[in-house]
């Protein structure tokens, strides 16, 4: 499988890697896509952080009722993509994403996470909302390993 990466690395820079896990999922008419839009107005896929030894699926549904509530459904795996990046607080970060196409169940409970919130933005905006080029990549991709 081919290595996707956005970013440039920049070589004296030691990188901190933090992996997560994170969710594309489609409203019936596959032209919404859920997010998670912070406090600060910024627009992520739902999903966040493997802890300790916690497999993908474990991480993305803690991740979803934390930040939605909801419980989901994962249906596929979707692909890996690395991004290089400077922080808020210019530190030197890799990501590396674990992206599935999933869908949602049931609201649980209230978010956990209250700095998130549940926004669908339009399949024509992700683009110009998703903060980060490997989310933007996921969506696209997830549109053609079906439903």
């Amino acid at each position: 499988m081919e290595q996707i990466i956005f970013g440039q690395p920049i070589d004296e820079l030691d990188y901190c890697e933090r992996v997560g896990v994170y969710a594309v999922i489609f409203d019936v008419s596959r032209k919404l896509i859920a997010s998670v839009q912070t406090k600060r107005g910024h627009y992520f896929l739902p999903g966040g952080g493997v802890e300790n030894n916690e497999s993908d699926e474990g991480c993305l549904k803690r991740e979803l009722l934390e930040e939605t509530g909801f419980d989901v459904e994962i249906k596929r795996y979707v692909g890996e993509a690395k991004l290089y990046f400077l922080s808020t607080r210019n530190e030197p970060i890799v990501s590396t994403g674990h992206f599935y196409l999933a869908s949602l169940l049931e609201k649980i409970q209230e978010p956990v996470d209250l700095d998130h919130t549940l926004q669908w933005i339009s399949m024509k905006d992700v683009d110009r909302f998703l903060v980060f080029d490997h989310h933007k990549w996921a969506v696209k991709r997830a549109l053609t390993v079906g439903p």
